[in-house]
């Protein structure tokens, strides 16, 4: 039995969800969002909230049980509070900047890296070594900040590079003499 799966998950106040069989609509005042589930979960709209159930008891039916509860738990809180990640970028030099719709990063290559910031999401620079992405889906806020911070990973001798706030940085020791 899934521990997780067999919570109803709660509509938020000036939030409206409609399930059309496999597919769930959400509605809030951030925006809109959609999500078909697979076929080996049933999902059901009631007074105590949406209720996700497995179709039979097979293992995946199981597993898809606990994954499909917290995709639509996602829809909910990002259409009522939404998603953020911050990012902190350290090195000497290194920084960003905003240029319209897109991410100018220096982070000590010979050129500038210039990100493009996809639809439905919001970037804003407070400083220039910290990021803030916003947004309603959280899938989509995730891949954003991990593409960013794939551009130059922390390294573990100085810990130089883009990384997520309150991320621990394993350091080593340098040479010996």
């Amino acid at each position: 039995m899934s521990r997780i799966g067999k919570k109803p998950i709660e509509i938020a106040k000036g939030v409206t969800a409609t399930v059309n069989g496999q597919v769930v609509a959400v509605k809030g005042p951030k925006g809109a969002l959609t999500l078909t589930l697979v076929d080996d979960v049933t999902v059901s709209l009631g007074e105590a909230g949406i209720t996700v159930a497995p179709r039979e008891d097979t293992q995946r039916a199981r597993a898809m049980w606990g994954l499909s509860r917290t995709l639509v738990q996602n829809l909910v809180t990002g259409v009522s509070e939404g998603f953020t990640k911050n990012l902190e970028i350290n090195g000497v030099g290194y920084r960003a900047a905003l240029q319209g719709k897109k991410l100018q990063l220096n982070l000590g290559f010979s050129h500038e890296v210039l990100y493009e910031i996809p639809e439905g999401i919001e970037v804003k620079v407070g400083k220039p070594t910290e990021v803030s992405i916003s947004g309603i889906d959280k899938q989509k806020v995730g891949q954003v900040a991990a593409e960013i911070r794939s551009y130059r990973e922390p390294e573990p001798y100085k810990g130089k590079g883009v990384k997520y706030a309150g991320e621990f940085i394993f350091r080593k020791e340098g040479k010996k003499k």
